[in-house]
Parts: structure tokens; sequence; C-alpha cells
């Protein structure tokens, strides 16, 4: 049975409201007494409520992360998996837990945000997918609800943010395929109401153009396996296709990958590919995809150290910026077909 504070008051011979100053670091006991107070708890294995601490503290000891995506990506893509963990292990040391909603309806997003807010349910929350001019920013702060967002919004925004530069890998990416001789490399980008999906697209267009090349191969997708399957049979229909594609994460470039594969392509024979993210799958693919390391855990875990010093006011209010992510080749990627490949029909 777990051990209560009146276990305590009386192995340590004190009263209950005694070893409650004690254990809160409050005022009211010696220091002896206090130090015998919390030697006895640790000796019976005493660990605190949090329904209790939360009802004497106002805190909800509850961290929340809506994700306006469609329910199945956060079961394919191994982006949201990965990240979620990493907040899962920085929350688990605090004795914190993450309250998880998907919104996907029209008008189902703010709703999630202002029933977190208004009922008390968590004490700050982690803003993914940053988007341009992001309503969600003016949202949390009439809802006076702590945040730290992934990558810093473009409207002025009063919360911390744990940025990851994607430019530096996606143009590694494009000269690569340049190296190997390279000029009609397209890309498969991620919505471009988001701020990475842009950030990717513009590093790519800037790669081409610094090199001389038309950047004229760019179809939008959705970061999901059929959008990466549509993007790449738009872009291989083409009269002049790709000889590359850089895909703006693994699943597109997974999906994309296959697809080429199936209208009688060899990769990186006649196509090569690029994806982001560094999926652990992604090393079993055949053949192993080139793609840009990233670490989502630790984005995960970061950001969610980041809210919580916010939180305890221990937050320097800078922004945190994480390693910039790598190329990391594998053989999915080749020397350029000396002639160019055949333009490919429509699943």
């Amino acid at each position: 049975m777990a051990v209560t504070i009146s276990d305590v008051a009386h192995a340590a011979g004190v009263s209950k409201g005694a070893v409650s100053y004690a254990l809160n670091g409050q005022p009211g006991v010696s220091d002896a007494t206090r130090e015998r107070i919390l030697r006895v708890a640790k000796d019976l294995g005493w660990k605190p409520s949090l329904r209790a601490k939360g009802l004497s503290s106002a805190k909800a000891y509850a961290l929340g992360l809506v994700v306006a995506r469609d329910p199945k990506l956060l079961g394919t893509d191994p982006f949201f998996p990965a990240f979620i963990a990493g907040i899962e292990t920085t929350l688990a040391e605090h004795d914190y837990t993450l309250v998880l909603s998907v919104a996907t309806a029209a008008g189902a997003e703010e709703r999630a945000y202002r029933k977190l807010a208004d009922g008390g349910r968590v004490d700050g929350v982690i803003l993914t997918d940053v988007r341009h001019n992001d309503s969600r920013i003016g949202l949390l702060r009439e809802l006076s609800l702590p945040a730290v967002t992934l990558n810093r919004p473009d409207p002025d925004s009063p919360f911390p943010a744990v940025c990851m530069d994607d430019t530096d890998g996606i143009t590694a990416a494009v000269e690569h395929l340049i190296s190997l001789g390279h000029r009609r490399i397209g890309h498969v980008g991620g919505a471009q109401e988001y701020i990475h999906g842009r950030s990717r697209r513009e590093a790519w267009e800037s790669a081409m153009t610094r090199a001389g090349l038309a950047a004229d191969l760019f179809a939008e997708a959705d970061f999901t396996a059929p959008g990466g399957v549509a993007a790449t049979a738009e872009l291989l229909g083409r009269t002049d296709p790709p000889t590359a594609i850089v895909y703006a994460n693994d699943l597109m470039a997974t999906s994309g990958q296959s697809y080429a594969q199936t209208q009688g392509l060899n990769v990186p024979g006649d196509l090569s590919v690029t994806g982001y993210d560094n999926a652990e799958f992604t090393q079993y693919l055949n053949p192993p995809l080139t793609t840009i390391s990233t670490d989502a855990m630790r984005w995960g875990s970061v950001a969610a150290q980041a809210l919580l010093d916010q939180l305890n006011g221990t937050h320097s209010g800078e922004d945190t910026v994480l390693q910039a992510p790598a190329l990391l080749v594998r053989a999915s990627t080749g020397p350029a077909p000396a002639t160019s490949i055949p333009h490919t029909s429509s699943p």
C-alpha cells in the first residue's frame, strides 16, 4: 500500500501538520525536525500525490500538445512518436504528464486550446507545426497559457522557441546530388503554410539557384505517404522529369521511391532519392535511403524542459538552438543517368 503522510508522521513522532510543513518546504518546524521528517519519508518510500500537489499549488502538473493533422499520421510518420517519447522522457523526471489532443475538424484546434486552458487541465503547451502568421500565438496570449514553440514564429511571439535550422541539411542534399552530376533536381515539399515546409523549399531553391540550375521542379504535398506518391507521380510525369528528388520527410521519400520502382525505374540508376528525419526503418529499405539525420526525441525532450523552466521561472528567455541536421549518404543516391529518364504515367 502507498505510504501516507499519517505513516510518516507516526514514524517520525510528529503531527501530520509538521510533516506537511517539512515536505512542502514551509516554515513551522525546526531544521532538525525537518531533516528527521525528510529522512523518515525517504526511508519509508513516501511519494507525493500529484492530485494533492495540484490542489495545494493550483497546478495541473500536465503539459498539452494539440496536433492538427490526420490521426493516421501519428502512427505512420516516425517523427511524432519519437518527438512525443522525448517529451515523456523529460516529463517523467518531473512528475508531469502529457495531455495529447488530435484536432482535425474545422474549429477543433481552437476549441482544444480553450478547453485545456479553461478547464485548467494543463499548465502550458508545446506548439508544433508553426505556421506563417500563426493565429495560435494570439490565441494563447488571450488565454494566458504559457507555451514553447518549435522554431520561431514570424509574427511577434512572447514565447521561447526551440529551433532547429533545416537549411543546412537540404542544402547539403542538393549539393551532394549536384556533385553526382544531377542537374534536374526536384523537391517534394510539405504544406507551405508550415514554416518548416516553406523553409525547406526555399533552401532547395537557393541551392539550385546558386549552382545556376532551374528550380522549376517543385510539388507540394502534405508529409504523408499518399501525398508523397501523388507528388512524385506529378514530377515524373512532366515532359522533362527530374533525375533526383529531395523530399521534405522520410515518409514521402519512402513512398516516392517505392512508386518510382513500380514504374520500372531503378533507384538510384534512373532516379536518386533523399529524405529527411533519418527514421530508423530507412536504413533497411532497398536501397537504403540517403537522408538528413535529425533527433526528434531530443527535440521533444528539450522543448518539454524549456516549458518546465518557463513555468518554474528559471528560463532565460532566449531561444534554444539545437544542432543542425546533417546529410547521411546511403545507397539511394548515385550518379546522374547518361540520358534523361522517360516520364511516367499517373498512378
